[in-house]
Formats: structure tokens, C-alpha cells, sequence
């Protein structure tokens, strides 16, 4: 008799999927221990197992699957040849279904990418001039993804619209945003991907003195600061819809000293998982309203894990000797906010913890 864990091994189906196609009466064991409840199966089950195994890698309905293991073992083959017959036309009827679909998608991508970019234009000023756009620029570059497999993140988002500029940057572990004023936009909502070598050099470029416009022209994108410029091409991606990945209601609020906390961030506790995985920082929100760095033994089940090269990262670029830190549960990404423009903000999301 074959335990139910060695014929989990030896099948490649899950102990908890065996249980699932015993009670389904899909394969049912030979023996139950009445005493333990534990699962004994005959030798000559294990090829019902891999059969079974091979037809649900297959996606075949649980129904058809009971047929098949009834018939496969009778000399009349004919109903077995069927069912794998029908089977196979319908995962070839869904692939075609599927490609028409997808096909019919593109053409809807291609023709939206078309009209939004012929329609892209805008030239507008910022009356602040340079320090608030470098400061802005400053605030959510360190975001911008350096991964090659998602080249839409690698930049900075310029979105314009009414009299603001939010400039937005992430890379899917964590987004900054932050934002300027503008005047001379009276149309509708522009954006574009700024690659991040260009807003490299715009940032540079913000260092001089004069007045700053910006100019988009379907996918060319210049930013000229007294007498000179620094233009380009935008990205021809998408960037995904930050508005949607803001922060809802804050949980638990703390008012943190940079200095004080950065300094308890690289020599406090850290938590670390595999070779090669980041270093952890775990963090707790004192009734008082004070930050703790979490040891192994904290319990706290709202305790949360942050990347703390990231957490440092977005301390660096808030800017400010005191931010408010937001931590809601460990499964809500943990929000850092400058006291004086909460518009401004870094977003990093949390990392589970395997206790």
C-alpha cells in the first residue's frame, strides 16, 4: 500500500489535490484508517494517479476526467478517444477564439495610441520657475525602473493638466510622486513617458537661471530654461494609471525625525530572508505615535516589512528633516509624506513576512 504523501511524490499530484479527487470520487483511495482518517492507496492506483495527473495538466472537466479513468482500463477504447478527441477540439476552438480577441485588441491599442498621439501637445510655464520642477524631479526619480523587461517604467510620467504638473515614477516596488504648478494649459490632460536619461539632463538643465516652459509635440518632449534646452523623445508606451495606486485612508500616522530614524534604519534589526533577497526592515506604530524597528521575536501581527534600501531611498528624497510616515496593515503599501505638501509622497510596498 502506497501512503497518501508517497503517492503524492510519485503521481505529481498534491497531497491536498489527492484529498480533493477523493472526496470528488474521482479517486478514491483503497483504505482510510478509521483511527487517523489516513489515506492508503494500491499499488496499480498510481497509474489512475498519473493518468489523472496528465489529464488535469491537460485542463480536461473534472466530468469527462471520471469517464476517462472509468474506460481506461476496459478493452473498448472507442469512448476514451472520443473524449480526448472533443477535448482537444475544444482547446483548439479557445485558442482561436482567443487569437481573434487579441486581435481585435491590438487594433483597438493601435488605433488609441495613433489619435493619442497626433493629438498630444501642450507648451506650458512654470511661474515658479527652476527650484520647484528640480525639486519635484529630485523627489520621484530614485522610483524610475532600471528593468529592462518593463521599459514603460523607464522614466519619469509628466502629466499635465489644469495648472498642475505631477511628475510620477515607479517600479512596481515602490512609486514617487510629486508635483509643480503651471500656467498657459487650458486643454486637456497630456501625458508622457519622459525616459529617464532626458529628465537626467532636464534636472541638470534646472540648475540655471530663467524662466522654464515645457513643450510636448506628439512624441517629442523639450524643456528650455533661459537659452537652453533639453529635448527628446518620449517613450512610445503606456504608463499605467498611477491615480489608481494612490493611497486611500490612512491607517496609523507617525511623525518621523529623518535623522533620528534613518540612524535607527541602518543600525536597528533587520530581517533577512533568502541569498540574494533584501534586507527587511520591520516596522511598528507605537500608541504613542512613535516608529519602532521590530526585532526576530515582535509578534505584532500589524507589524510591517519594508525593503529598507527602498526606506531609505524615499527618506532621502522626502527632502525634509521631519515626514509623516503612514503604516496601515502588512499588507497595504506604507505611505511617506513631507508635512508641508502631502501632495508630494513615496509609496513602497510591503514585503510579506514567512512566520
Amino acid at each position: 500500500m502506497r501512503s497518501i504523501g508517497e503517492m503524492a511524490r510519485d503521481s505529481g499530484l498534491g497531497v491536498s489535490t489527492l484529498r480533493f479527487y477523493d472526496r470528488a470520487g474521482v479517486l478514491v483511495p483503497a483504505w482510510v484508517d478509521p483511527v487517523s482518517g489516513y489515506r492508503w492507496y494500491e499499488p496499480q492506483q498510481l497509474e489512475e494517479a498519473r493518468l489523472l495527473a496528465r489529464l488535469r495538466r491537460a485542463g480536461m472537466p473534472l466530468p469527462d476526467i471520471r469517464l476517462v479513468l472509468a474506460s481506461w482500463s476496459g478493452a473498448d477504447t472507442g469512448l476514451v478517444r472520443r473524449l480526448l478527441k472533443a477535448h482537444l477540439r475544444r482547446l483548439e476552438q479557445g485558442l482561436a477564439d482567443a487569437r481573434s480577441e487579441f486581435s481585435a485588441l491590438r487594433a483597438l491599442l493601435d488605433h488609441r495610441e495613433n489619435a493619442m498621439t497626433s493629438l498630444r501637445f501642450a507648451t506650458v510655464r512654470v511661474p515658479s520657475a527652476a527650484p520647484e520642477l528640480a525639486a519635484a524631479l529630485d523627489a520621484v526619480r530614485f522610483a524610475a525602473s532600471t528593468d529592462p523587461e518593463l521599459p514603460m517604467l523607464g522614466g519619469v510620467l509628466f502629466d499635465i493638466e489644469g495648472e498642475r504638473l505631477h511628475l510620477v515614477a515607479t517600479d512596481r516596488y515602490r512609486m514617487a510622486v510629486a508635483q509643480a504648478g503651471i500656467a498657459g494649459h487650458d486643454g486637456s490632460r497630456v501625458q508622457v513617458i519622459v525616459p529617464t536619461p532626458l529628465a537626467d539632463a532636464m534636472r541638470a538643465l534646472l540648475d540655471s537661471e530663467g524662466p522654464v516652459r515645457l513643450s510636448v509635440d506628439g512624441d517629442r518632449v523639450s524643456l528650455e530654461v533661459g537659452d537652453r534646452q533639453a529635448a527628446g523623445q518620449c517613450l512610445d508606451h503606456d504608463f499605467p494609471d498611477y491615480r489608481r495606486l494612490l493611497p486611500q485612508a490612512a491607517g496609523r500616522r507617525a511623525v518621523v525625525e529623518v535623522a533620528a530614524f534613518r540612524k535607527a534604519l541602518e543600525t536597528g534589526p533587520v530581517r533577512s530572508g533568502e541569498a540574494g533577497a533584501p534586507a527587511l526592515s520591520v516596522l511598528r506604530v507605537e500608541d504613542g505615535g512613535t516608529v519602532t524597528v521590530c526585532t526576530d521575536g515582535d509578534a505584532d501581527p500589524d507589524r510591517v516589512a519594508v525593503n529598507r534600501e527602498f526606506l531609505l531611498d524615499a527618506l532621502a528624497a522626502g527632502a525634509r528633516d521631519r515626514l509623516i510616515l503612514e503604516l496601515a496593515t502588512p499588507t497595504v503599501p506604507v505611505a511617506m509624506r513631507r508635512p508641508d505638501d502631502e501632495g508630494t509622497f513615496s509609496i513602497l510596498m510591503p514585503v510579506r513576512l514567512e512566520d
